[in-house]
């Protein structure tokens, strides 16, 4: 898990955020906990789907389906406001690693955690479908190791059997390359036969460490599941059998998910798990994993963070920006008396969590004119309050040079600053430029010549259209890092609707107070089907996402809206 980003949020619905836990393409996850104290874990979709009418509508169906869903071995539904700006989940939380960490960690599980894994997911999934319900993304991060059993999580993609809009529809593919069924591959009905084929694959790839149908792409990985058989490394013995029955192509010969519980627990799941389950060195994981949780909700009480004043039912009042409204600059003071006195609150946190002590109260009891030649003045920008709740207060401070100790000041005028994420709010560099009795300057100082600033760089995707929105063409996925003008900025990767990818080469050509500005060349390795003419690519902040923009005419001009996933 990793600290909150000064621009996400800090409160969703009742839920107070501790900290991030994950992404993905769909949503971003956190640790919330509630006004009565309970853990729970708070999807945020990705802005770009909550703009979608129709992906809205299918959400809010599929969070009702998964409401009905309950069980030992299912993370339960707690809240949702569909309706939201930005709709969220919330689920029980259980401290414990997914899958796929756990497996890349520490390496495959012994065969009675395979087995236990096995029967508790195979019972949590035939609860599912006698509700007649279908997970249709049953993969190892979808799947928690806690001390008290597996978990299945993720039902927010679930939907009834009796048939809504497939996601397909608006460019996100349902399931999980090399784990989704070859019906599910091909388009056709999709049936409860389909999880017991991804549960397969989940036990192979628990029980060998290896997925069984190996790839280093999307099209290898589908082609295989649909053509070929699956690899079963050394997995032997009853284990093998039933792992290579649910993965048959024929959706008739599966077993059904209560015939494969009882014959891996013939005494039910409970009985495996209840005799430890677990190899000693996730043990250990999972009960540090809970230690930290206590800590953290600890410091989190000792030290609040100021939430963002979120309303009820939305998470940003309208409009507002994606993740809360925008600062409100406090009023100056009447001329002729003192300023108000810096608030005490926390400062805003840094990307890796840390806290800016210097603005994170008041300027320990120094009055003014005391230290080194410079005054502290602080200026805070707080949100507006909303039902009564908390606001959530932005302080900087600016160090200004002056000559000679001084004896009191008074500030006519409010400092603004550039408050975008990768731009520094402390200027220590001594004048300011600004003649007495005038304000400082307004603007923050700019990027060394060339530098790539903090709020680009990252990974970012979102859904393409070309000829002016007329035309879907895939997801992109771009990732930009630093670099200098002439220097490799990252790269872009589209993915069409049939799986076909296209990696182009980003090449910095201009850094703007607006843009970037990059060369695209198709890399060699692209198949005939991808443009390889070079071209310009535009890169523009918008909120707290980036827009791409191509020049490409051959292509029809391309653009997306992307939202930054790690």
């Amino acid at each position: 898990m990793r600290p909150l980003d000064v621009d996400e949020p800090t409160v969703v619905g009742p839920y107070r955020l501790l900290g991030r836990l994950g992404s993905g393409g769909m949503g971003r996850v956190y640790l919330g906990r509630s006004a009565g104290g309970r853990t729970v874990a708070v999807k945020i979709v990705h802005p770009h789907f909550a703009l979608d009418e129709e992906f809205r509508a299918r959400f809010r169906r599929e969070v009702d389906a998964a409401r009905r869903v309950g069980g030992a071995w299912t993370a339960p539904v707690l809240d949702a406001d569909p309706d939201a700006r930005v709709p969220w989940v919330a689920t029980a939380y259980a401290a414990g690693p997914a899958l796929s960490a756990a497996v890349a960690d520490g390496g495959p599980l012994p065969a009675h955690t395979v087995r236990a894994l096995g029967a508790g997911l195979a019972e949590a999934l035939s609860a599912v479908h006698d509700l007649g319900l279908v997970h249709r993304d049953v993969k190892p991060s979808n799947v928690l190791l806690t001390l008290d059993g597996p978990l299945l999580i993720d039902f927010g993609i679930a939907r009834a059997t009796d048939g809504t809009a497939s996601l397909t529809s608006t460019g996100v593919s349902i399931g999980s390359p090399g784990y989704m069924s070859p019906e599910q591959i091909l388009g056709r009905g999709v049936t409860a036969a389909a999880d017991v084929f991804s549960l397969g694959a989940v036990l192979a790839f628990a029980a060998t460490g290896e997925p069984p149908f190996p790839g280093d792409s999307s099209a290898a990985l589908l082609y295989k599941v649909v053509h070929e058989e699956p690899e079963l490394g050394l997995l032997d013995g009853e284990l093998r059998t039933l792992t290579a029955a649910c993965l048959a192509k024929d959706p008739g010969e599966r077993p059904s998910p209560a015939d494969l519980a009882r014959r891996l627990a013939p005494g039910g799941a409970a009985r495996l798990v209840a005799g430890g389950w677990l190899p000693g060195p996730l043990v250990e994981q999972v009960s540090r994993s809970a230690v930290r949780l206590l800590n953290l909700e600890a410091a989190a009480t000792e030290t609040p963070s100021g939430p963002l004043g979120f309303s009820n039912p939305s998470v940003s009042p309208p409009g507002t920006g994606v993740f809360g409204p925008p600062p409100v600059m406090p009023a100056p003071p009447t001329p002729g008396t003192a300023p108000p006195a810096p608030a005490d609150v926390p400062g805003p946190r840094d990307g890796d969590g840390g806290r800016d002590q210097e603005g994170s109260g008041t300027s320990g009891g120094r009055r003014p004119g005391k230290g080194r030649g410079k005054v502290s003045v602080s200026v805070a920008a707080a949100s507006g309050q909303e039902g009564g709740g908390r606001v959530r207060k932005l302080s900087c401070t600016v160090a200004l040079a002056v000559a000679g100790a001084m004896a009191a000041v008074t500030i006519g005028s409010v400092l603004v600053l550039d408050l975008l994420p990768g731009r520094g709010s402390d200027d220590d560099s001594g004048d300011s430029g600004a003649g007495p009795g005038s304000p400082p300057a307004a603007t923050a100082a700019p990027a060394p010549s060339g530098a790539v600033p903090a709020a680009y760089l990252g990974t970012w995707e979102g859904r393409g259209t070309a000829l002016n929105g007329g035309l879907p063409v895939g997801t992109f996925r771009v990732t930009v890092e630093q670099a200098a003008v002439g220097g490799q900025l990252g790269k872009v990767r589209q993915t069409d609707a049939l799986g076909g990818v296209c990696v182009d080469v980003l090449t910095l050509k201009k850094v703007t107070g607006k843009e970037l500005v990059a060369a695209s060349a198709g890399e060699k390795t692209n198949h005939a089907g991808c443009d390889p003419a070079p071209t310009t690519v535009r890169l523009t902040p918008v909120g707290d996402d980036l827009r791409y923009r191509s020049e490409s005419e051959a292509a029809g001009r391309p653009e997306a809206r992307l939202s930054k996933v790690r």
